[in-house]
């Protein structure tokens, strides 16, 4: 998934369609083939091989990515690894705020996703940013298969595949990761990504069943009480062999493997092993400074907390014999170029611009403050663009819990005194492109379907709003982050707009590592809403991209009642809970479609959320940079930044 700094971007007729329509492909691996799935019927895998990308012909997915027609430079990862190092260095200007622990709430960014644990099911990285396809592909499971009903996915995993401390994985670590990702989040049935796609209702899975299954046998070799748990198909997940799990929907959901694309998998016989999993008010916290062991091609060999890790390629990883065409077909799995790798951690923007100008680093993330020195040399610079196809955005919510902008008049006085066209401009360099959320652009299907014009810069009718609000002599605080230039531009802008319809906005500087601590839960956002302001740019640093691939995303992330974390509003309304419920309750396009457009009526009147743009810069107001001549090609986050900041290690090439 590599993203250069000029890209492949090809032009729809506006009578054909306005954006991109995504086309979803599943693609099962046979042996050395791929096969594509059919439709809602059983599946079946064929040893067919299939010499390009074609849309299956009856799929139940009807939601397709077509590509744009403007053309851009692929920076895809090559095979050459001439001019390779021994070890390769990337700046980055965050932290994981998990530091290494995958379970629970996790980490981001996930500097260890796909280059130490990987998926069940895979993504070609490389359609996907070259033409917008999102193709599902073996990860570490070989194949799948779905039931007529659409609500039962069986996955057969790969045999022979072993975490890079040597216990196997099977089919009953994957059953332990996801219901100890249940039990550390609360029990909430909306654990995996803020999904309610299971029924819990009969399930008790809690400190006694993992107590149970230590005693019996663990997760390589379970056995009485542990392997009947494990086995229980009244649970949604549940095992059948030890190679073989099911994963029991409540509803039929076509989006699901999408889902799974982020769902790394950890040794667990390791975690079992080292105190545990804690619980969601305790949780282990060794694993946060001692990772746990993956299958990927890279593992952790050293840490310095808020200032690197250092990774090893695996020795004994399942890919490393793999051929440049089965790495070609996904480069995800690439065993690695590079015997060692450290991520380090430079909250100075000038000092990751000068150690990838020095090449001290190979990769680094330039920001604004450092930007002009990177565009003003393009001879020696690349960077990093979105494909046009992006789901990449940023929008500033408006607490809907406290006043004065629990009144709906005021906030729409809000959305209609801001000067968006200014922001773009200059927080955003001009690199973004206006939209109307919750839904990505890209989901034509999904899209504005009430076709709501943006909210408009109009003064007057701003005030017409304030003035029947009766909200007299407002203040209200704008929180942001300390240390996020283009959030301090954001913040003075919005200060001067309310200004001129007499809203006096205080802008309160939050430090980068307690800003997001007030927020969580769509209950959590509620509870807090005297911590939260009264406005503040969504996500911990001001910008948005999906948590999967799917156009229930932002629907269930930032306006749903069911949300773990995003609905920064605080908002709430059955007509679009009825929207967000329908996407994983039926597969009927048509339905949702309906209940959508009401909803996005309903919350174009309700105003929770100011959308600024679609952002085309990697890092917002800067990108990943690298000099010519060193690095040739690297994949990016199938979801766009939602799950990682750095380019994925292991596919980098050089030269």
């Amino acid at each position: 998934m590599l993203t250069p700094d000029s890209k492949n971007k090809k032009a729809i007729s506006r009578t054909i369609t306005i954006g991109i329509v995504l086309v979803i492909i599943i693609v099962i691996a046979i042996g050395g083939y791929y096969a594509s799935t059919t439709g809602p019927s059983s599946t079946t895998t064929s040893t067919t091989p299939t010499s390009s990308i074609s849309p299956t012909t009856s799929s139940s997915i009807s939601t397709t990515i077509l590509p744009t027609t403007t053309s851009t430079t692929s920076t895809s990862p090559t095979t050459s690894t001439s001019a390779a190092p021994q070890t390769l260095v990337i700046d980055d200007a965050s932290w994981p705020f998990g530091d290494l622990n995958p379970l629970g709430t996790g980490t981001w960014p996930n500097w260890f996703q796909f280059t130490e644990y990987q998926p069940l099911v895979s993504i070609n990285d490389t359609a996907e940013y070259a033409t917008g396809q999102i193709q599902y592909l073996p990860g570490l499971a070989s194949n799948w298969t779905v039931s007529s009903d659409g609500m039962t996915y069986t996955f057969n995993l790969r045999h022979g595949i072993t975490f890079s401390n040597g216990d196997p994985l099977n089919a009953y670590q994957v059953w332990l990761e996801a219901y100890a990702n249940y039990y550390l989040l609360g029990n909430s049935s909306g654990w995996l990504l803020s999904y309610t796609v299971f029924n819990y209702t009969n399930v008790n899975f809690g400190s006694a069943t993992v107590s149970i299954i230590n005693q019996t046998g663990g997760v390589l070799n379970p056995t009485g009480q542990g392997l009947a748990a494990m086995e229980n198909s009244n649970w949604p997940i549940y095992v059948t062999s030890p190679y073989q799990i099911v994963f029991h929907l409540g509803a039929p959901f076509d989006y699901f493997p999408a889902l799974l694309i982020n769902f790394g998998i950890a040794d667990m016989q390791y975690a079992l092993d080292n105190g545990g999993f804690g619980t969601a008010a305790a949780p282990n916290t060794y694993f946060n400074l001692n990772a746990i062991p993956g299958t990927g091609p890279y593992k952790v060999t050293g840490i310095s907390p808020q200032a690197y890790v250092e990774f090893s390629q695996n020795p004994t990883y399942w890919g490393r014999n793999m051929t440049s065409a089965q790495i070609a077909g996904d480069v995800l799995l690439d065993p690695g170029h590079v015997a060692n790798v450290i991520v380090n951690y430079k909250s100075d923007d000038l000092a990751r611009y000068t150690d990838v100008s020095t090449g001290t680093a190979q990769i680094a993330a330039v920001e604004a403050a450092d930007w002009p020195l990177v565009i003003s040399n393009p001879s020696k610079f690349s960077y990093t663009v979105m494909p046009p196809w992006a789901m990449f955005v940023s929008f500033m919510a408006l607490n809907t819990n406290l006043y004065p902008t629990n009144n709906t008049d005021f906030r729409l006085a809000v959305v209609h005194a801001i000067n968006y066209t200014d922001i773009i401009s200059k927080a955003f360099l001009g690199e973004a492109s206006p939209f109307v959320g919750p839904e990505y652009p890209a989901y034509t299907q999904y899209y504005d379907l009430g076709n709501s014009p943006g909210y408009s810069f109009n003064l007057t009718l701003a005030s017409q709003y304030l003035t029947e609000s009766n909200v007299q002599n407002p203040t209200i605080t704008f929180r942001t982050l300390s240390g996020c230039e283009y959030c301090s531009i954001i913040g003075q802008i919005v200060q001067a707009d309310l200004g001129q319809i007499g809203i006096t906005v205080n802008i309160l500087i939050v430090p980068s590592g307690t800003f997001a601590n007030p927020y969580g839960s769509y209950e959590t956002d509620v509870q807090n809403a005297a911590q939260l302001g009264n406005l503040a740019l969504i996500g911990s640093d001001g910008a948005w991209a999906p948590d999967a691939l799917t156009p229930a995303d932002n629907w269930v992330s930032f306006v749903s009642n069911e949300s773990f974390f995003g609905n920064f509003a605080g908002y709430n309304n059955p007509i679009v809970q009825a929207c967000v419920n329908a996407f994983t309750s039926t597969t009927n396009t048509t339905y949702i479609q309906a209940l959508c457009t009401k909803a996005q009526t309903q919350l174009y009147n309700d105003a929770p959320y100011a959308w600024l743009g679609v952002l085309r810069l990697w890092d917002i107001d800067g990108s990943l940079v690298w000099q010519k001549g060193v690095i040739s090609g690297f994949a990016l986050d199938p979801v766009f930044s939602g799950e990682t900041t750095i380019p994925m290690f292991n596919t980098v090439t050089f030269g």
